[in-house]
Order: C-alpha cells, then structure tokens, then sequence
C-alpha cells in the first residue's frame, strides 16, 4: 500500500482508525481503504452514521459558539481527530479572533494533520496525549503554553469517551480535569447510545461489533450513566438530548430531520 504524503512515518495503515473512519463518514479525504473498509461493515448495521456524525459536528459547532457567546474564549478539545471544515479554531475564531484552542489527541495521523492545518496559527496548538492519562494532558507543554487554566475554559469531550472502557475508568478521568478547570468553566460532551437510534438494538449492536474487532470498543452508555460524567456541573439548558434537540438554529420540527440524527446525546455543562 502506498503512503501518502500526509501519513506520518511509523504508523501501521493496515489497521482501521478511529479517526480516519470518522473522516470518511463526514466525507474527507485522509482515510485509507482499510478505514473506509471498516466504516462501510459498520454501516451495514447503523446506516446513518454518516448523519450521526453530521448532527455531532453540528452540535459542537453550537455548542462553541454559545462559550463564546458566554464570555470563554479558551477552548480545550480532547480526542479531536482529523480537522475537517467547521472545527473549533474556525468556529471560535470566526465568532473571537483572540480565542485560544488546544486540541489533544492520541492518533498519529490526527496530531500531524492537525500541525499542518494550523501552521501559522499562533492561538491553535495540537498536543499528543490520551484522555485515559488527563495528569499528562494537563502538564503537556503546548497546552499550559497556550491555556491560562486559572481562567474559563470550555472542555470538549466529544464522540469521545464512548471509545473508553469503564476499566479505564473514565468518570475518574472526566472528574480529574474538572477539578483542575476554574469556576465558569463548561464541559461539552456527545456520547453514543442505543437509546434514540431507529433500529433495534440487537441490528445495531452489529457496528459495535465492528469496532471491537478492530479493537477499539464501541461502549454505548445510557442517558443515566452518560449524565454521570457531568457531576460537579450545572446543565445548561435544556440538557442532555439528543443532538438536533440542544438549541437548534432553526425551530425546525423533529420530522424534517433524518431520524438518525437523533441517536445519542449531547450536552453542557457549567461548572459553579
């Protein structure tokens, strides 16, 4: 297989990526057979996967437009993959051209493309780091470089923590981090769920199965235990709903949207 150009040396492109995969359904270009590969078995299961991760992208778009709106202009993004068009630097400093973002992430591929599209960008930085490890996420450099932690900042943990096990314990992660953010600060999170999807569960526990092969677990957690990871902060309204249901651009009715866009959760929180 040949490598591209933007394939960072020493990755292994015969394994299907997270990242790559979540490119490839939102349309992008930096995937390989094997990642499309894999999203197309997925999608065999959950079709609407691509329009799960379009109202997920819409969601954080909102999400950061209304920190922004609230007076945050630090933008702290774990697990942020492959920029693709619309992402929280373009989103933020569309609406604050002084807003300051750090993405994280533990993808090879993610870290170096995302070096690429913000070169030149002094208020946009990229760390290498795992949300299983928040001790070295808040001691990385690039982000203490960039980040004033004594000051608001938004957390966005989003499409992320269901690709992290309960035995990596990431209550105690999501908990850690919040402990280290200062008061006003907001955690913007989406999770998938079987709850909401318009399939039965045993035809869309196929995709999860995809990911396990690929050994990276799909852990599809219910509204209760992904409202969990928002203890210690105070929810902004209305929630945590499905996707297209937290403030909406338009007032447009459940029935013009595809019913896909309507599996899973998101939500934010404010920390008091």
């Amino acid at each position: 297989m040949e490598r591209p150009a933007w394939a960072p040396q020493g990755i292994d492109i015969s394994v299907p990526s997270v990242s790559r995969m979540y490119d490839f359904y939102l349309g992008g270009s930096h995937n390989f057979e094997v990642d499309r590969e894999a999203a197309r078995k997925a999608m065999e299961f959950l079709p609407g996967l691509p329009k799960i991760m379009q109202a997920n992208r819409a969601f954080m778009r909102r999400a950061v437009r209304h920190a922004v709106d609230s007076g945050i202009d630090q933008f702290l993004d774990i697990g942020s993959g492959i920029p693709t068009f619309g992402n929280v630097h373009e989103v933020a400093q569309a609406a604050d051209p002084g807003a300051k973002v750090a993405y994280v992430d533990h993808d090879p591929v993610a870290v170096a493309h995302s070096q690429a599209v913000l070169e030149g960008n002094d208020r946009a930085v990229i760390a290498a780091a795992d949300l299983r490890r928040p001790k070295e996420i808040l001691a990385n450099p690039e982000i203490t470089g960039l980040l004033d932690l004594d000051r608001p900042v938004a957390l966005l943990l989003v499409a992320v923590l269901h690709f992290i096990e309960d035995a990596d314990e990431p209550y105690a992660a999501v908990a850690e981090l919040r402990e280290a953010l200062a008061p006003g600060s907001l955690l913007v999170l989406t999770h998938a769920s079987y709850e909401g999807i318009p399939l039965p569960k045993e035809e869309a526990a196929g995709t999860v199965g995809v990911y396990k092969n690929i050994r990276n677990p799909l852990i599809m957690r219910s509204h209760e235990e992904i409202s969990r990871f928002f203890e210690g902060y105070e929810m902004v309204e209305p929630g945590l709903v499905s996707m297209p249901e937290w403030r909406p651009d338009t007032p447009q009715s459940p029935e013009q949207e595809d019913p896909y866009a309507f599996s899973g959760f998101g939500g934010v929180g404010r920390k008091a």
